[in-house]
């Protein structure tokens, strides 16, 4: 009888955690794997200003996603990574991304507050909800485009109300943008 308790146990499946990606986290996977990004490929990305305003950037990449200024901390949510780029992490770390549902399932107990209608800059992982500060990539078995979870921190009612499950936004696998990241689901 102990050891059917003990097998059963060992068999259930361990809580999932949905973990953002750090730049710091980042750094140490393109530089054991040598990976470049889409963005880097390209020479530019997509710098937004708020939400309706956006650019294209020249030399943005992770590294410097403004096309500017180096990141400042390497605890912020590492940014200007496509759909390509997460999967790519995900495969080295042995993680996966979340699906959007399951995104959602798992921000629901984070009660730190969220970075929205623009009040703050992105900022530190540890500090913030997951929910809100940079939209979130997410799994998707479509071909074409990808769904964004979570909202950024342009996001307010009145505007992309992103911070909400119903709101919809879709980029395709090879965008970045400054701020969109992805967070994984460790097991």
């Amino acid at each position: 009888m102990l050891l059917l308790l003990v097998l059963m146990s060992s068999c259930k499946q361990k809580e999932l955690v949905l973990v953002p990606v750090s730049y710091a986290e980042f750094e140490q996977f393109v530089t054991e794997t040598n990976y470049v990004t889409d963005a880097e490929k390209y020479g530019w990305s997509i710098v937004q200003i708020d939400v309706y305003n956006f650019k294209k950037v020249d030399q943005a990449n992770w590294k410097v996603p403004d096309g500017i200024h180096k990141v400042s901390s390497e605890t912020l949510p590492v940014t200007q990574v496509s759909y390509n780029d997460a999967l790519a992490y995900c495969n080295w770390a042995n993680k996966r991304l979340p699906s959007y549902n399951e995104y959602w399932d798992l921000v629901k107990n984070d009660n730190r507050m969220i970075v929205s209608d623009n009040k703050f800059p992105i900022s530190e992982i540890a500090k913030v909800n997951i929910l809100g500060n940079v939209w979130d990539i997410t799994h998707n078995e479509n071909t074409v485009s990808v769904r964004l979870a979570g909202g950024s921190l342009f996001c307010s009612e009145s505007t992309c109300h992103g911070t909400v499950k119903e709101r919809k936004l879709f980029v395709d696998k090879e965008t970045g943008n400054i701020h969109t990241g992805f967070s994984v689901v460790n097991q």
